[in-house]
């Protein structure tokens, strides 16, 4: 596992960073996305934008995995203000929970109140293939950082905005693009499940997984943010299919995929647009 350098998280911390993404970006929007695995080309939307690399902030730690372009940029999406967050961070990349969730305490310290959060997972049911959006409604915290118990669902309103959640499904069907709902079980990674372990999770009631999200999840609810999540269903999980799982489908899966995803981003934020308006 790749070992990174301690990085402070306190309130000092991110109010600097505020400060200097406010003096690049001038942004006062009240809509930021998180974007994960393959799932950038949205930044391409955007009108007006200014690009800052996570490399240019002091203090900000550095995306490391293939697909994470590590940046922030904001701009005007359907004629609302927005802020992405283009590349997440992993506990597997040897960040710790309170730095892989960096992105969403600046969020909250920029005045962000409406999330989105996307990533890129691997479907446990036959019924939802490659390509299948889903809108998670709950979550499972399986890496057992804590406990050897079972993982509790999380569904609560809290971490999943129902509202949102109903939106998107709305507009999923008004643009004919496949969605489903399900419960996400985040795992540490950075090998891929085995099928024993999806036959435990599939047990649980999860519908997909990933290695991500979960912490994000978790702190924009003990913010206060309004909340979704979207997963791009890019593989099957391990005994699902027959077919190996390699982070490059992933990635192909994810660009395959994007226009969909694009189009149903645009249309939630149009929404938010009208409801600040």
């Amino acid at each position: 596992m790749m070992k990174t350098a301690p990085i402070s998280t306190s309130l000092h911390l991110i109010a600097n960073l505020k400060e200097q993404i406010l003096d690049i970006t001038g942004f006062s929007g009240k809509t930021g996305i998180i974007l994960g695995s393959g799932l950038g080309a949205l930044a391409d939307e955007l009108t007006n934008k200014k690009t800052v690399s996570y490399s240019e902030l002091k203090g900000f730690p550095v995306s490391t995995v293939e697909g994470h372009s590590g940046e922030f940029v904001s701009g005007t999406l359907n004629g609302t203000d927005v802020m992405l967050a283009s590349g997440r961070f992993h506990l597997y990349e040897g960040y710790d929970f309170n730095t892989v969730t960096i992105p969403v305490k600046l969020f909250n310290a920029l005045g962000i109140e409406n999330l989105i959060i996307t990533n890129s997972s691997g479907s446990i049911k036959k019924e939802n293939p490659p390509g299948t959006l889903m809108a998670i409604t709950g979550h499972l915290d399986c890496t057992f950082r804590h406990t050897i118990d079972d993982p509790i669902l999380q569904s609560t309103t809290a971490y999943h905005d129902p509202e949102l959640i109903a939106l998107a499904e709305a507009f999923a069907e008004e643009l004919g693009i496949e969605i489903s709902k399900g419960t996400y079980c985040w795992t540490l990674g950075p090998s891929y499940e085995t099928t024993a372990e999806i036959e435990f999770f599939d047990s649980l009631g999860g519908d997909a997984v990933g290695m991500s999200t979960v912490p994000e999840i978790i702190t924009a609810g003990e913010l206060g943010m309004r909340t979704l999540t979207l997963s791009c269903l890019t593989n099957y999980a391990a005994g699902v299919s027959e077919e190996p799982l390699t982070h490059e489908d992933v990635l192909e899966t994810a660009q395959k995929s994007s226009a969909s995803f694009i189009a149903l981003i645009q249309k939630i934020i149009e929404n938010m647009r009208k409801e600040e308006d």
